[in-house]
This record gives structure tokens, C-alpha cells and sequence, in this order.
């Protein structure tokens, strides 16, 4: 164990596999078939409203991705949208929850790299069933010490979680692509957090960076990380 971190976290989606594209993909494909009823801006801003509007019914994940899409649909078009509208919707998101794991660069040697040094924790938020299609086609489950899906990422979840799979937040590292979600929240636990930009954000997770914090660290990839552990011994 290194002397000050004892326990790394590691978000999933965008941080080790690719996620967000996929989102970006459908909603296109969302925006094609409203073309008569919204223009795409108007569209994309009656998405986000409703999808803001629906975690705390859905949750995240695509299953709710999708329901936002129907509920935006059924509202631009007065409840006229044509059920052949809807059944895309729902063939779009099934088509999500089988798209093919692709690992980001660096994921795997990044995540064996901390193994035997520090309990590797994967902390992440969506559906249940899709996160751990996702994690066990990876490649990477048996890597973890533990796995945790949780609704929502919170200070008070990061506590729970460093505490029962680890020292505390004190002794540990949270990294990931969400600024929000894997850096502002996990620093406000006490951990660490160390921002792994992605490129592609949804802008539920947008968040200032926590640059006047001691414990906030930004890497360009997951290459880095081995050195920043060590750096912190």
C-alpha cells in the first residue's frame, strides 16, 4: 500500500469504455426523425429539459434516455407523434444496450497498474443490468476488489463506499471524465479527484473545475496515472 492513498476509484462510462457517443448518436438520429415538428436546437434543449426532469423517476442509463425521447416527442407534436415514431425510439434504444464494450486507451494497463498497490474500486451510476453487461464484457471485472452501481454520485456516496471498501476518504482516489460527478463530488467526501477528460460530455455533468483545491489533479489520459500514484507515496 502507498503511504497516503490506499484505495483508488474508477468511474466506467467515458472513463474506461466509450459511452457518450452512442447517446450523441441517437439523439441525431432522435433530431431526423422530429425534423418536421422542432427544429434540432429547439429539439435537443426539450430533451435535456425532460431527461434533467426524469432522473429522479428513471434514474440514469438509456432506459430513461429513451422515455425522455418519447415524452419530448409526444410534447413537440401535441401527442400526434406516429406510433411508427415510437417504435424507432424504442428499436434505437435497444440498439444501445447491445452496442459492443470498446475500452478507452490505456483503460486496462491503467486499472492493473493499481491492482496489488491499492484496492481498485469501480464506482458507477446507470442501470444496473446494462452496467454489468457492460462491465463483464470488458474484460475488466476481475480486476476490481469491488463494484459499485449507485443511483447517484454524492459526497455522502463516496464516503460510504471509501469507508467500507477502504480507509476512508481521506486515503482515497476517485478518477474519472465527470467533473461533477467524479472530481467535484468525491473532493467534497475529502478523497481525491483527478480528471480524465473525454471530449464528450453531457451536459448534466458539466461542473467548474475545483482548481483552488489540493486535492484536484487533471491527466490528459489514463497513462498517467501510475506516475501520479506514485507521485503521492
Amino acid at each position: 500500500m502507498t503511504d497516503k492513498l490506499t484505495t483508488i476509484g474508477f468511474d466506467a462510462d467515458d472513463t474506461l469504455w466509450h459511452n457518450e457517443r452512442f447517446f450523441q448518436l441517437t439523439q441525431a438520429h432522435f433530431a431526423q426523425l422530429l425534423a418536421d415538428h422542432a427544429d434540432q436546437d429547439h429539439l435537443m434543449e426539450r430533451l435535456l429539459a425532460a431527461e434533467k426532469r426524469n432522473i429522479r423517476h428513471y434514474g440514469y442509463g438509456i432506459k430513461g434516455f429513451v422515455l425522455s425521447m418519447i415524452e419530448t416527442a409526444l410534447e413537440v407534436t401535441d401527442d400526434r407523434v406516429p406510433a411508427s415514431v415510437i417504435r424507432q425510439l424504442i428499436e434505437a434504444g435497444q440498439e444501445m444496450l447491445a452496442y459492443p464494450i470498446e475500452l478507452l486507451p490505456h483503460a486496462r494497463d491503467a486499472v492493473e497498474g493499481m491492482t496489488g498497490l491499492c484496492r481498485v474500486v469501480l464506482i458507477t451510476k446507470g442501470d444496473l443490468i446494462d452496467q454489468e453487461r457492460k462491465l463483464a464484457q470488458s474484460g475488466l471485472g476481475d480486476l476490481f476488489d469491488a463494484v459499485e452501481i449507485v443511483s447517484e454520485k454524492t459526497p455522502e456516496t463516496y464516503r460510504s463506499i471509501f469507508e467500507r471498501h477502504g480507509d476512508g476518504p481521506a486515503r482515497a482516489m476517485m478518477v474519472g471524465n465527470s467533473m461533477r460527478s467524479d472530481v467535484v463530488a468525491p473532493i467534497q467526501a475529502g478523497s481525491w479527484g483527478v480528471h480524465v477528460p473525454h471530449g464528450l460530455i453531457w451536459e448534466v455533468e458539466h461542473a467548474e473545475a475545483p482548481v483552488d483545491s489540493p486535492r484536484f489533479r487533471e491527466l490528459r489520459d489514463l497513462g498517467g496515472l501510475a506516475d501520479l500514484v506514485h507521485s503521492l507515496k
